[in-house]
């Protein structure tokens, strides 16, 4: 749903605001070709190397290297190949595409039917203001009370079954992308719910990775980017975790405080982005990404417990309140006060593609003075607990999610400071005078 609805063919406006010219602003609409080669790498390699860690920690530890060696002296033929590659990875089973489509269209009837309030996302670069289903506290809820209690009543599985076909169902998680990614392509190509707000590159393999629409969407309501972004991965993110915690009391008689440390760790954040579901919205998530293919068991000293649980607590703290100081800003026009003081901002004015000039502020206090993006050190910090809980021994898997996030957000911050100069002009280039560090003040 639209408030501001308009025709699809009403052209960009180049316009001026206080004697300063206003261009279009988005996404990139061209790409170089080392993006491309990049793109092509990620589109094809990204399967390949989920595969390379499962087969790694199921058959060799975790190892790195060893999996490589088998690898190549396996590649003296095709057969052996072949042989070597059905040995070591995951079959598909029906089982686990039962569970897993099963699962994707249970949330789906979920996000549609389950009461829910109403929310607003940001303006999109046309004028176009959405309204969004937010009930995925109560779907998270409702989900888990189902899980556990189906086990218990039924017997009809065990909370252990999601470690016990994990393979597999990463395998029909994959089949799923693949589909999704050609589907969103098809559709922001030939029948796209807002075609004034589509972007295209250049490059098609480009925008069947970044995406060509900003806000597919089927109806008026099933929205897909909050939709998979929110609901068929993160619902599952604590139930993963549970199962696997489920399995290791099966298999050892108890559960290790590096498991109930991951646990807390995750449903933490998990829980945060459901309760917050609303401030999501106006995220660079859902309000300037746009829809595609791009997205052991140990024990711990208790003093590393405490260490561990106090970084990711830190990390979640200045994630949370850094997000809060900028909502609150923007939500009382300025008129709030952050650690005490009056909040400082720059006023600034933008101009989307159908004409219309608006008025929006860039905080520079609090977390916000201390660098553009000082959230995500929140979210690094988070990042680092989650694999510290595995121990802090150097090993590359556990630290794997951290280095993608870090690669993930750094380069965001780099899309992100070409959208906003292109979108706010020289109120831009003051707020990086005011606030010049990115991310880590003196450093980046």
């Amino acid at each position: 749903m639209s408030i501001k609805k308009r025709s699809p063919k009403i052209p960009l406006i180049k316009k001026t605001v206080d004697s300063k010219p206003f261009t279009t602003w988005g996404r990139a609409h061209y790409v170089s070709l080392i993006t491309e080669l990049i793109t092509i790498s990620l589109l094809f390699l990204s399967p390949v190397w989920v595969g390379f860690l499962w087969m790694s920690c199921t058959h060799y530890q975790c190892s790195v290297v060893q999996p490589v060696v088998d690898l190549y002296g396996a590649s003296s033929s095709i057969n052996t190949f072949i042989a070597f590659i059905t040995e070591k990875l995951p079959p598909v089973t029906s089982t686990a595409n039962k569970i897993y489509f099963g699962w994707v269209a249970f949330q789906v009837i979920m996000y549609l039917y389950w009461p829910s309030k109403i929310g607003t996302g940001q303006q999109t670069p046309a004028g176009h203001v959405l309204k969004y289903r937010v009930n995925g506290l109560r779907v998270w809820i409702v989900t888990h009370i189902l899980f556990i209690a189906g086990s218990l009543i039924t017997g009809a599985y065990s909370m252990s079954t999601i470690q016990q076909n994990w393979g597999s169902l990463m395998i029909s998680a994959n089949i799923l992308g693949m589909l999704l990614t050609t589907f969103a392509y098809i559709k922001g190509n030939y029948f796209p719910t807002h075609p004034d707000d589509c972007k295209h590159s250049g490059s098609k393999l480009y925008d069947i990775f970044m995406g060509v629409e900003l806000n597919p969407r089927i109806g008026e309501w099933f929205d897909f980017k909050l939709f998979f972004n929110g609901r068929p991965g993160i619902v599952a993110w604590t139930l993963i975790n549970f199962s696997f915690a489920v399995a290791q009391y099966e298999q050892l008689g108890y559960v290790t405080n590096s498991m109930i440390l991951l646990n807390i760790l995750h449903a933490t954040y998990v829980l945060d982005f459901f309760y917050f579901e609303d401030w999501y919205l106006r995220t660079i998530d859902i309000a300037h990404d746009h829809f595609g293919f791009y997205l052991g068991w140990v024990s711990l000293s208790w003093p590393m417990f405490v260490v561990i649980l106090s970084i990711g607590s830190v990390g979640y703290y200045i994630f949370r309140n850094a997000n809060n100081q900028k909502d609150l800003v923007r939500k009382h026009d300025g008129n709030v006060s952050i650690w005490g003081k009056p909040a400082r901002f720059i006023r600034t004015k933008y101009v989307t593609s159908d004409g219309e000039i608006h008025n929006s502020i860039l905080l520079t206090s609090g977390f916000w003075g201390i660098s553009r993006h000082f959230n995500y050190v929140g979210d690094l910090l988070m990042c680092f607990s989650f694999g510290a809980s595995c121990g802090l021994q150097f090993d590359v898997i556990p630290y794997y999610y951290l280095v993608y996030m870090t690669i993930l957000l750094v380069h965001r911050i780099y899309r992100d400071q070409a959208r906003c100069r292109a979108k706010y002009g020289v109120y831009w280039d003051e707020y990086c005078n005011q606030v010049p560090y990115k991310l880590i003040p003196y450093i980046f």
